[in-house]
């Protein structure tokens, strides 16, 4: 259903996304892994064309939706897309969402645009979206601001706003994001659910390996805008082959002896601008050899299960 083929982004700091591989089937949910700067949202906010244009350039690639170039689309072909083939929920919904609309004004304006809605019909498919997700009593849901619900309850509306026009792709970016563990559990639930409901494919970007281990079909493990390992979710947790991959797997609580203080990864994400040719983990890696810094490891592995590693853990 998506393809993305050798994408490259830039920006005035650098290369932000450096040639990116990625695939989702219909009806397959793929993780997209990796700590905070290495590019997970960037390319996320890439497939729907929400980069500004003006900073952001695609300089390489292709973003295939169901064999459609949609990278190539202007403005207003992508607005025919957007919403209604591929939808988002974004990270943090009180910024998402329009504080002085009503759910019923901002859950409506997809319905008109894609599915010509209005007037009544309109409010009665408003309802009917609020009680799927969890909020019931529409007429009275619908008439409220984003101010007057929960950290829950607006995540909640940001999940009907993305299915208002049942999309083939789902991206949900970091849903969880400040929620508490029970609301967490709730809304991942949802999101499974609605994914059955109507085959969705979906793509969840986290930096929760547990929520990935839970929920998803495939995993890609993206660091300093490179996807570094592949493969389904079972594998790469059993036998991860990256050296980033397999220490992000010795950070989980869960692979740690009761107690025991958990292993930090040293150092930071490099910088756009200030990665190395090759390997860009190599600096953090106890495992690197002398080329791995200065050559573009190879890809290692299955088509299935890959790593881009000169010295892979398995």
């Amino acid at each position: 259903m998506l393809r993305i083929e050798d994408l490259c982004l830039e920006a005035g700091s650098g290369v932000l996304v450096d040639g990116i591989d990625l695939a989702v089937d219909a009806g397959e949910m793929l993780g997209l892994v990796g700590e905070s700067g290495c590019g997970k949202t960037i390319t996320a906010l890439s497939v729907l064309g929400l980069l500004p244009r003006q900073a952001v350039r695609v300089t390489q690639g292709r973003i295939l939706f169901n064999g459609r170039d949609i990278a190539s689309l202007d403005d207003d072909e992508m607005n025919t897309v957007r919403g209604n083939d591929i939808s988002m929920i974004f990270q943090e919904p009180m910024t998402s969402l329009n504080p002085v609309m009503t759910l019923a004004d901002q859950i409506g304006e997809g319905l008109a645009l894609h599915r010509d809605l209005h007037g009544a019909r309109q409010a009665s498919e408003v309802d009917r979206l609020l009680a799927l997700v969890g909020l019931p009593n529409g007429p009275e849901q619908r008439r409220r601001y984003p101010h007057q619900l929960s950290g829950g309850q607006r995540q909640r509306v940001m999940i009907a706003m993305a299915l208002a026009c049942e999309p083939a792709l789902l991206i949900a970016d970091e849903p969880t994001t400040a929620l508490d563990v029970t609301i967490q559990a709730q809304i991942l639930d949802l999101i499974g659910e609605m994914r059955a409901r109507f085959g969705m494919a979906c793509i969840l970007v986290t930096h929760d390996l547990g929520v990935v281990a839970e929920t998803c079909d495939t995993v890609a493990v993206m660091y300093a805008g490179r996807i570094v390992e592949q493969g389904p979710v079972a594998d790469v947790f059993r036998t991860p082959r990256h050296r980033y991959t397999e220490a992000l797997l010795r950070t989980i609580p869960a692979a740690n002896a009761p107690g025991a203080m958990l292993p930090a990864i040293s150092g930071t994400v490099p910088q756009p601008g200030a990665r190395p040719p090759g390997c860009a983990f190599a600096e953090r890696c106890h495992e690197a050899l002398p080329q791995c810094a200065g050559q573009r490891p190879p890809r290692d592995g299955t088509k299935e299960h890959f790593a881009m590693c000169w010295n892979p853990a398995s």
